[in-house]
């Protein structure tokens, strides 16, 4: 496989895991979400990634949701599921068991929390990508996973069999940058990021974005996108400087990113559910203080 094996590409939302007040997932509200990000415009999905919360939950409980989130996407595009763990036998039994649920395929980080070198981490992803036969797609975000993927690494990856893209995340221009130019000629690059500099990666080449804000910010999350596709350049950094905002609103004065996202989905009617710890909800001035936010920023 690599990047002609699909056709995958356009602003494809990381999706929230709604959670109800006892910490079950709410399907409802995960399929309703889900249909609204494709009625917006999405061109896939994103399911049990980083924004999905699929740290606070179960083996059992991901498989479970791989099946609820398939077709999901309507036919627009694919859904992706997140399938990373930190050993490969994890790994695996994720991959294989999202491709039996009908997702179309992975998206996989690196081992997490151990620091690993460049050689264990080509390491893990080549045991993973021997035994499973699914399109992969590699994660990025060492802000999380603590394992960084980088250029060099990554252009060793883009050769393992079923590695047909990746998500890079990292947040550094030169990292992304760097990575685009030695593999999108074998495989495809979704910008993570977008809302920090998603306009200029498409103008060098990126596929797509795999984003969060969508699930907040609509229609400017995904018209970022088709905005600077169609060449409409006044819009598209106008649209740019919204999502850099945002970017800053979500994560200052004692906000982070998920709660963020769950807190202003709430309080705009989108369902985001409760969290599962050891994430906490937002406490009220916090909130208060992000809802102030998008409405200066005409997010509503």
């Amino acid at each position: 496989m690599d990047r002609n094996s699909i056709d995958w590409g356009g602003p494809i939302p990381a999706v929230v895991t709604p959670f109800s007040e006892d910490g079950a997932v709410d399907e409802t509200a995960f399929r309703e979400n889900n249909a609204r990000m494709i009625a917006g415009g999405a061109t896939g999905l994103l399911i049990g990634g980083c924004t999905g919360e699929f740290w606070a939950m179960s083996a059992e409980e991901r498989l479970a949701l791989y099946k609820m989130g398939a077709g999901g996407a309507e036919g627009k595009g694919p859904v992706l599921a997140g399938t990373g763990a930190v050993t490969v036998r994890e790994t695996v039994a994720l991959t294989n068991g999202a491709k039996d649920a009908g997702c179309d395929g992975a998206v996989i980080l690196p081992p997490y929390f151990v620091k690993l070198t460049d050689d264990e981490i080509f390491a893990h992803f080549k045991e993973v990508d021997a035994a499973v036969s699914f399109p992969i797609i590699i994660y990025n975000i060492p802000g999380n996973a603590v394992n960084a993927v980088s250029p060099a690494l990554a252009d060793r990856l883009a050769d393992l069999e079923n590695v047909v893209g990746i998500k890079e995340s990292s947040g550094d221009w030169n990292n992304f940058y760097g990575t685009l130019i030695r593999v999108k000629d074998r495989i495809r690059v979704f910008c993570g990021p977008a809302s920090i500099f998603g306009v200029p990666a498409l103008a060098v080449g990126a596929d797509g974005f795999i984003d969060c804000f969508p699930n907040v910010w609509l229609p400017g999350g995904f018209d970022l996108y088709y905005a600077a596709k169609q060449g409409r350049a006044q819009d598209a950094a106008k649209l740019q400087e919204t999502g850099r905002r945002l970017t800053d609103l979500f994560t200052s004065e004692g906000r982070t990113l998920y709660p963020a996202t769950k807190a202003a989905m709430n309080a705009l009617g989108y369902k985001g559910g409760a969290l599962r710890p050891p994430l906490r909800p937002l406490s009220n001035p916090l909130t208060e203080g992000l809802m102030k936010g998008l409405d200066e920023l005409n997010v509503r």
